[in-house]
């Protein structure tokens, strides 16, 4: 069936009070990006401090991401509950706590467990904005322009990251980049209770610990085995460890379909526009953080750069991602959104086509055309997946809605890293030809990875270790067409997705903006999830869907729905 989709929805006027508190929201996000890739640059530091074995060190980088994405449904279901904004405000003042300590870390299993409690506190920060922004902006337009600025801060955080940390390490101890969270969050202390209203949902029913027992059970075995297959390889713990998430997934999933109040409507993801922006959501985050770890390393092992300059080559495809994300709004008042994400999706797909074209010359102007592409695609994508997904419930639901959105954008961090590096460092072990002269443990850290050669390098002499980064560099650079080939196949693919899902959508939906609504049945709590903005809701869906508040009511009630 195709349905034409030409007319815009009634304009709901948004206060200037809601644009302050939209400041306010970005500092988290601001943070959180920040914190994902600053500590990269520390880690050598932190590594000549306490000298921790190599496994300590994967945990100190690892253990926040495990925490985060196992708690982030969990966090978000409770801010409907509690109220979303007292959810930030303990977020973001124990995260701002634990930062401190951190700081002054006595040893490496001291900063694990700092890291792990940061992991707890930042799932308490990301669906709270989200699905505050989601109750504050009614109106689908002003909606969406308050959704790509909090997206943009997330590439404004990627891109400041390494040039703060570059900054911050050449001046001060390790410890000043875990400081930086201080600053960031006392004026959200300060300024949210003033200008940010609380939300809950009014009816929410009570918290399922054994829904909440079944996310962790899922999340964390899972996300551990993706992380530990990519460092160690297959072994039968990790392959338990997978198994163990996936029965629990099942358990949650059937779960919720049999509860009343359900933590999260699992039938959510029988609306085929939530289910392709998940999607596109997911791999555009492994794009672009599968590209992040090749490039950081090309940079600074390959072409020779400082951490500080190599930051500042990704700085122009970060800021043009922002303007792409903040200008795709009113275009998708033109332009129906689906298709505009598709468009996102395709320029992150030849952002990874160009690194492909370049690969027997990848100078710096080559990365920074790559990723400009890459980026832009980037910023419209999540732009219009993520307000497709909140869109997707009505505001009291939102908080699970965004908990989703955000778990895509942690699960997405996780793999891109997991499988893209993968495979580069699975080319490069295999491509590494190593000179005569090293000793065995030099020739076992020299062919783990090219940051291992350039220690070893950096223990020979002049002409043994110029052979040997000639060999690295370019056992490095022989997984780029794989990985990269790899990359547009799975980013296509997402696009596709999203084409069948969208299919015999052309614009905007046409309705009436006079036709009274008659009165209906008040909806069950699993149908109080279901809601959509103008863009989603001529989604052929296996239920019908609420109206978003934003829009008019149709002609003919439900029925028109149908």
């Amino acid at each position: 069936m195709s349905i034409r989709m030409d007319a815009t929805a009634t304009s709901i006027p948004t206060p200037r009070r809601a644009w302050f508190a939209l400041a306010v929201l970005m500092l988290p996000v601001l943070l959180i990006a920040v914190d994902n890739t600053v500590l990269a640059f520390a880690l050598p530091s932190i590594a000549q401090d306490f000298r921790p074995p190599a496994t300590t060190q994967l945990w100190i980088v690892d253990v926040y991401s495990l925490v985060l994405a196992a708690l982030l449904v969990t966090m978000g279901s409770l801010g409907d509950r509690i109220g979303r904004r007292r959810l930030l405000m303990v977020g973001a003042g124990g995260f701002a706590v634990v930062s401190a300590a951190a700081a002054f870390a006595p040893s490496a299993e001291y900063l694990v467990a700092a890291r792990a409690l940061l992991g707890v506190f930042g799932a308490m920060l990301m669906p709270s904005t989200l699905s505050l922004i989601r109750n504050i902006f009614m109106d689908a337009s002003a909606r969406r322009l308050a959704i790509a600025l909090w997206a943009s801060c997330f590439t404004a955080g990627s891109a400041l990251g390494p040039i703060v940390g570059g900054a911050l390490l050449q001046h001060f101890h390790w410890g000043a980049v875990f400081l930086v969270a201080v600053p960031i969050l006392l004026p959200l202390l300060v300024l949210a209770p003033r200008l940010v209203p609380e939300s809950r949902d009014p009816n929410p029913g009570p918290l399922d610990l054994v829904s909440v027992a079944l996310t962790l059970t899922t999340m964390l075995p899972v996300v551990w085995a993706v992380k530990s297959a990519a460092h160690d390889g297959l072994s039968g713990l990790v392959v338990a460890a997978a198994v163990i998430g996936v029965c629990s997934g099942m358990l949650f999933v059937r779960r919720q379909r049999r509860t009343a109040t359900p933590m999260l409507d699992v039938g959510l993801f029988a609306n085929s526009a939530f289910t392709s922006s998940i999607l596109a959501n997911f791999l555009s985050i492994v794009g672009l953080i599968g590209f992040i770890f090749f490039i950081s390393q090309h940079l600074q092992l390959v072409l020779g750069l400082s951490p500080l300059a190599a930051g500042l080559v990704t700085l122009p495809g970060a800021v043009l991602s922002m303007i792409a994300g903040i200008a795709v709004v009113p275009i998708a008042k033109r332009i129906a959104p689906h298709a505009l994400m598709i468009a996102g999706l395709v320029l992150v797909a030849a952002g990874f086509a160009a690194i492909l074209l370049f690969r027997h010359d990848l100078t710096v102007v080559a990365v920074i055309v790559s990723f400009v592409i890459l980026e832009i695609g980037v910023g419209i994508s999540q732009t219009i997946s993520n307000d497709t997904i909140v869109a997707s419930v009505e505001p009291a639901k939102s908080g699970a809605a965004s908990a989703v959105s955000e778990t895509a954008y942690e699960l997405g961090a996780v793999v891109g890293t997991a499988t893209l590096g993968t495979i580069f460092t699975a080319y490069y072990r295999a491509s590494v030809e190593l000179p005569g002269g090293l000793t065995e443990l030099q020739s076992a850290d020299a062919r783990e990875s090219i940051g291992g050669a350039a220690s070893v390098a950096q223990t020979l002499p002049p002409a043994l270790s110029g052979r040997l980064m000639d060999s690295a560099r370019v056992a490095f650079d022989a997984g780029i067409a794989p990985t990269a080939t790899i990359a547009v196949v799975l980013v296509l693919i997402a696009a596709g997705v999203v084409a069948l899902a969208f299919r015999g959508v052309s614009g905007r939906v046409a309705r009436p903006a006079s036709a009274p609504t008659p009165a209906a049945a008040p909806p069950s709590a699993r149908d109080s999830m279901r809601s959509t903005d103008p863009d989603t809701r001529a989604i052929p869906a296996t239920r019908p869907l609420r109206s978003d508040p934003s829009d008019p009511p149709r002609r003919g009630g439900r029925s028109a729905e149908r």
